[in-house]
């Protein structure tokens, strides 16, 4: 890229081209998911082998015509080709929400082909960087057993901090933001609905203290709704963590042609090409 980053360069294009601009922008966890998330991780999938099933639920009333069927809910399934992980996209499928934002792709692993049984799942909803989720697609795709954890908590945070972001002061070996306060990374209590395989999340007990998982998410104006969020189950790896949270992190821009309306006059951005 030739042209330096700069939160001034105009959006338009100076001409009458209706077609819309590309620039590199940056921070990325800031910089949305370009209107592309599912094509951009399908893409990535497909390229891996990754198999994918389209699942499709409609109603069609007597005597009308198959091209009139209503379709109530659909989804898309891919499957590794160990049949060990797969990447779920939910958002036509009625998702349930997270940080009141709808679940576009759940992505989970199994320990062996011998038990149906999912030992983690991860959520992530629309506006978060395609770039995030492919990265954390591709560490889950080259490793042997995606359900056991080769690290501790504290490769993620170490993971951030070497690309400037700053511990929690309260939760040092918990949390971590970025210089902006935007976006945030925390170890903590895990979502209701999240699927894990660890026993301690069937506890019963309303004050019982379950299993610590990651979650991630952008609030760009404090108290308005997030511009993306993400849900790791607390049997997730913590190096798979570590994975998504370095892409998170990274000061590597990012190319896009739709920017975020909460955050667009925060990017810096370069025109591409």
């Amino acid at each position: 890229m030739e042209a330096p980053l700069n939160p001034d360069i105009p959006l338009d294009p100076p001409t009458g081209n209706s077609a819309q601009r590309a620039y590199w922008v940056g921070p990325r966890h800031l910089a949305g998911d370009d209107g592309r998330l599912y094509d951009t991780v399908a893409d990535t999938l497909a390229g891996l082998d990754w198999t994918s099933l389209a699942i499709v639920r409609g109603r069609q009333e007597p005597n009308e015509a198959p091209e009139d069927r209503q379709v109530l809910r659909s989804t898309v399934l891919h499957i590794s080709p160990d049949t060990l992980r797969w990447a779920q996209w939910t958002l036509a499928d009625e998702p349930f929400h997270l940080g009141e934002l709808p679940i576009a792709w759940q992505v989970g692993a199994r320990a062996d082909t011998s038990s149906p049984l999912v030992q983690w799942s991860a959520y992530f909803t629309p506006g978060i960087p395609g770039e995030v989720l492919v990265d954390f697609l591709l560490a889950l795709d080259a490793r042997d057993q995606p359900a056991v954890s080769f690290a501790g908590p504290e490769l993620v945070l170490d993971t951030v901090t070497a690309h400037g972001w700053l511990r929690d002061i309260d939760q040092p070996h918990a949390a971590a933001t970025d210089p902006t306060f935007t976006s945030h990374l925390s170890l903590g209590e895990v979502p209701p609905l999240i699927q894990d395989a660890d026993p301690r999340t069937l506890v019963a007990e309303a004050d019982a203290e379950g299993p610590a998982g990651w979650q991630a998410w952008a609030e760009p104006v404090l108290g308005a709704p997030c511009l993306w969020a993400a849900s790791f189950a607390a049997s997730v790896p913590h190096d798979l963590v570590a994975a998504f949270a370095a892409s998170l992190s990274s000061t590597a821009p990012v190319l896009r042609r739709v920017l975020p309306e909460s955050t667009r006059d925060r990017l810096l951005r370069a025109p591409a090409g």
